[in-house]
């Protein structure tokens, strides 16, 4: 991925309005928001982050993004699903990270969530894309006021979660997952990674 320096400016080509002007917004927005992912890794990573966003701005993530990968341990489920009481409260203490106890707890159940899924499925990028039946939605949105906060395909597929154990998986949290990953291309049609998507 290029370095921020190697983003172009906001002003010289048309992004979501979302994006603003912030280097790290605008890498996400440019190469990560919306390109399909399938790598078990990653896409556990990027479950546990919009869980630790809730209430909280994606902006804020980001900028404590590299801290996150440190403090749990480059997002490895089989290391993570391990993490004892010891563990937990050793995070509590990480001022890099969102220090709520809610927040990492759900993280340690969602590894072994994970996990057990992965058992059953083989990958969990198995599972996950078959809300979308393997394929990304394409959506035309003309504005940001027009994009949804949940739909039915992602209060079916928390509905799932929960009943397979994960922990802040509402419908809104997984629809944000599914944006992040791909699973959906929410950009708007002016911006120029719509087409590209």
């Amino acid at each position: 991925m290029p370095e921020y320096t190697d983003v172009m400016p906001a002003n010289k080509i048309l992004r979501c309005d979302w994006a603003g002007t912030d280097p790290l917004y605008i890498q996400y927005h440019d190469y990560e928001w919306g390109v399909a992912l399938h790598d078990d890794r990653r896409l556990f990573e990027f479950l546990i982050l919009e869980g630790m966003q809730a209430g909280l701005s994606w902006l804020t993530i980001l900028k404590k993004r590299e801290n996150f990968r440190l403090a749990f341990d480059q997002f490895d489920p089989q290391v993570v699903a391990g993490y004892d009481q010891t563990k937990i409260n050793a995070l509590m203490g990480d001022s890099g990270i969102i220090r709520n106890r809610l927040k990492i707890e759900a993280a340690v159940a969602n590894a072994r969530a994970f996990l057990e899924t992965v058992a059953v499925y083989r990958t969990f990028d198995r599972f996950i894309w078959q809300f979308v039946d393997g394929r990304p939605i394409r959506n035309n949105w003309r504005t940001v006021a027009e994009l949804p906060s949940q739909t039915k395909v992602s209060q079916q597929m928390s509905r799932s979660l929960k009943q397979r154990g994960f922990k802040f998986v509402g419908p809104t949290i997984c629809y944000a997952f599914m944006q992040a990953t791909g699973m959906v291309n929410d950009h708007l049609r002016t911006c120029f990674r719509h087409a590209q998507l």
